[in-house]
């Protein structure tokens, strides 16, 4: 019987279902920024098919051409329906939530909403690089309030940074990453509540990116930062793109909180233009109907998860990592191992530097450098772990033998 169950779950699970050949006729960045004897582990791609019910809306939309400009408000009733059953959360109105092209640029519209050019935007380093690139290209200044060792938000330093960035009597905004990208880290009610409270106090508006929020692993609960006290005049983000690995069809949606729906609705009506009418049918039946694949995509997480636990340990013993609550990243502080870090600077994803350097030439192993994700980041690398186990064990192979290469 447990044979039967272990051979039931291969089956299920969306992480072993493509081989490495069908994985690299992709033509998407993931697969094709890097030579073919390099293991990409680095961008948000997940190593999976189409979920079915997304799989089969597109089919179906294709197949009568379905292919005109996107109407109605679908996607936001998903997201409410999906909302009550997996967080038991009432608070998403139709009428408070406005359809944008994706999570980042969404976030770049709501900020313009709340704050002007030379404005403050507050983000917790280390942290997801557009974070960096978008805002500042928007002539936004970033001001950095790091994270604790234990990479959770640390209030102290949000409230020196809330009271920096207001200083002058500037406008400013909180841009939170919940959960974070790259620590994992799943916000509790009661770090939010304080999030909250320190907004409040200083009058920053917070903006929350939760891309992440249904990839909540086995210990952790997530909490929507709209559905604490104190949050009513902040807005949050959310697409099923990482859940579902539809990054490629583009679609999000932009939440109100109850003090915030006049903001919103200052919206410009051709943000609405840029959604992909198929993205917006792709992200509507996930939260509809994909469930059940993505219980199963969590499991498997779940398992290559403890996994990479016990490679880091056996691999990469001078390797510190953070277990992740959330996401498929993991955030591994690569310090230990002395080498040098370079780089321009936080935001450009694509430069590398000391050990994502190292681990791509001696490993052949593509990771994102963690001097990309701002302070507390040099040193360190990201490593997504939504592939197969075979992969993962491959790829902390060579990894253990490019560290134990640079000893001898």
């Amino acid at each position: 019987m447990a044979t039967d169950l272990a051979a039931e779950a291969l089956r299920t699970d969306p992480l072993v279902q493509l081989t490495l050949d069908q994985l690299r006729r992709r033509t998407s960045v993931k697969w094709r920024t890097h030579p073919e004897d390099v293991l990409p582990l680095w961008v948000a791609e997940m190593d999976v098919p189409l979920a079915p019910a997304v799989a089969d809306a597109l089919r179906a939309a294709i197949e009568i051409g379905d292919t005109g400009y996107a109407h109605g408000d679908g996607y936001a009733l998903a997201l409410a329906d999906f909302a009550v059953e997996r967080w038991g959360w009432e608070g998403i109105a139709v009428e408070r939530t406005a359809v944008v092209p994706d999570v980042m640029l969404g976030i770049v519209e709501v900020l313009r909403l709340v704050t002007r050019p030379g404005d403050a935007v507050v983000v917790c380093s280390p942290v997801y690089p557009p974070f960096y690139a978008f805002v500042r290209h928007d002539a936004r200044e970033i001001v950095e309030a790091p994270l604790g060792a234990d990479g959770r938000i640390d209030p102290a330093a949000l409230e020196d940074a809330f009271r920096r960035a207001r200083q002058g009597g500037r406008g400013a905004a909180f841009l939170m990453s919940n959960p974070h990208n790259p620590t994992g880290v799943v916000h509790t009610r009661a770090e939010l509540e304080t999030v909250a409270e320190l907004a409040r106090r200083y009058g920053v508006r917070v903006v929350a990116d939760e891309i992440h929020a249904p990839l909540v692993l086995p210990g952790a609960v997530f909490t929507p930062y709209l559905s604490v006290p104190g949050a009513e005049d902040a807005f949050a983000l959310t697409s099923a793109s990482k859940a579902w690995n539809l990054a490629g069809l583009k679609a999000a949606l932009a939440v109100a909180g109850p003090q915030a729906a006049a903001d919103l609705a200052r919206l410009p009506e051709e943000v609405s233009h840029g959604p992909s009418h198929l993205g917006v049918i792709a992200h509507t039946a996930a939260f509809r109907d994909g469930t059940g694949w993505l219980d199963e995509l969590l499991t498997g997480l779940d398992a290559n998860r403890d996994l990479l636990g016990t490679l880091v340990a056996q691999e990469l013993p001078g390797v510190r990592w953070l277990r992740p609550e959330g996401t498929y990243l993991a955030w591994l502080d690569c310090t230990a191992l002395g080498l040098h870090e370079e780089g321009d600077g936080p935001g450009i994803v694509s430069e590398l530097a000391g050990p994502a350097r190292m681990f791509l030439d001696d490993a052949r192993v593509a990771l994102s450098s963690g001097h990309v994700f701002g302070a507390g980041g040099a040193g360190c690398v990201r490593l997504n772990f939504a592939t197969s186990p075979a992969v993962l064990r491959e790829a902390l192979a060579r990894m253990g033998r490019a560290v134990r290469g640079t000893r001898t």
